[in-house]
Formats: structure tokens, C-alpha cells, sequence
């Protein structure tokens, strides 16, 4: 009898944990589902362009993106020449270069809106969309920043943007696939067999 009692226990506690298992693969399942309908996407985003028109991302739906942060007077400021030729090349093949000038680094875009567009055009020549200047780190982290920086919001990976220059590279769904480094030539052959993929 003592056996059958102790027998009973023991398959009545396997049961439990059995049930206990389940349930936490259930809510573990809930949870990760939870977190992908609120995972954020590049086409939420409307932003103001250097001519103070509003920019919706959703436009650029099934397109691939860079976005890279500029800067007027950097040592990489040269590559406005490489992103516009980049661009120049596979504009009509569903890519897109956007970028953002910002002064978080060494103050190396002081200028104003229309000072930066002056010196795009005279200087580079570039014809991809520009937006407002805005802040790529820091507490005043422009919100699309947010996004491509932070995992919770990305589904991706965490990163911090280096230094003026840094290239994230969004799919045709508006998802961070990439981060290039500032130094790395926007026309350098990882880009380029990304952009062709």
C-alpha cells in the first residue's frame, strides 16, 4: 500500500512539472510573438527633409536603404562623392541613400539646413534625399536613430552610431540587416554585393 502511495505522488508531481513545462513554452511562444508584433520597422517613420518637407518612409516600401549619418567638415566628408555615385548607379534598381546631417561629433556640422544643401549640391553634386539635421546619440536621439540603434525596438542587434559616416543598411521590409563603419567606403564591395543581392 505504502508503495502504491508513493508511486501515485510520484507520477501525480511528473504530471505537474509535465503541465509546468508546457505552460512556460506556451508563454515563452506568447512572449516571443509579443515581441515581434511590436518589433518597429523603417516605414513608420516621417521625418522633415532639408527643405522642411515632411518625408514618409513608407514611400521607400520594397526598396533596399541606407541611411547614413553626415557631417560638412570631417575627414570622411569626402564620401558625399562615393554615396552620390552609389546612388547615381542603383537608384533605379530599388535602392535608396538617405541622409541625416548631424552635429554629435567634434561639432562637424554646424551648419543650418539650408547652409548643409548649399554645400551638398556646390560641393558633391548630391541628388539622394537629405534630411533636417538632427542628433544621432545622446538624450535628444532623433527617434529613427532609436530604432536603428536599439535591439528592442530593431528585432536586430544593439550598436551605437562611431562617428559621422556609419551606414545602416535596411532591407526591402524596412529591417536593419546591416551596420557599416564610418570608414568603410560607400562604395565598398560588401555595400555593392548587398545593394545587387
Amino acid at each position: 500500500m505504502k508503495n502504491i502511495i508513493i508511486t501515485a505522488f510520484v507520477l501525480l508531481n511528473l504530471v505537474a512539472c509535465q503541465e509546468n513545462t508546457a505552460q512556460n513554452k506556451k508563454t515563452t511562444i506568447a512572449n516571443e510573438k509579443s515581441k515581434e508584433m511590436t518589433r518597429q520597422n523603417l516605414y513608420q517613420f516621417k521625418v522633415t527633409d532639408l527643405s522642411g518637407n515632411e518625408f514618409d518612409f513608407a514611400s521607400l516600401k520594397g526598396k533596399k536603404v541606407m541611411i547614413v549619418n553626415t557631417a560638412s567638415k570631417c575627414g570622411l566628408t569626402p564620401q558625399y562623392k562615393d554615396l552620390q555615385a552609389i546612388y547615381d548607379q542603383y537608384k533605379d534598381q530599388n535602392f535608396v541613400i538617405v541622409g541625416f546631417p548631424a552635429n554629435n561629433f567634434m561639432e562637424q556640422e554646424p551648419g543650418n539646413n539650408e547652409e548643409i544643401a548649399t554645400f551638398c549640391e556646390r560641393n558633391y553634386g548630391v541628388t539622394f534625399p537629405m534630411m533636417d539635421k538632427i542628433s544621432v546619440k545622446g538624450d535628444d536621439m532623433a527617434p529613427i536613430y532609436q530604432f536603428l540603434t536599439q535591439k528592442d525596438k530593431n528585432g536586430v542587434q544593439d550598436s551605437e552610431v562611431e562617428w559621422n559616416f556609419q551606414k545602416y543598411l535596411l532591407n526591402e521590409k524596412g529591417e536593419v540587416v546591416k551596420v557599416i563603419s564610418p570608414r568603410t567606403l560607400p562604395t565598398d564591395k560588401e555595400i555593392v554585393d548587398w545593394i545587387k543581392a
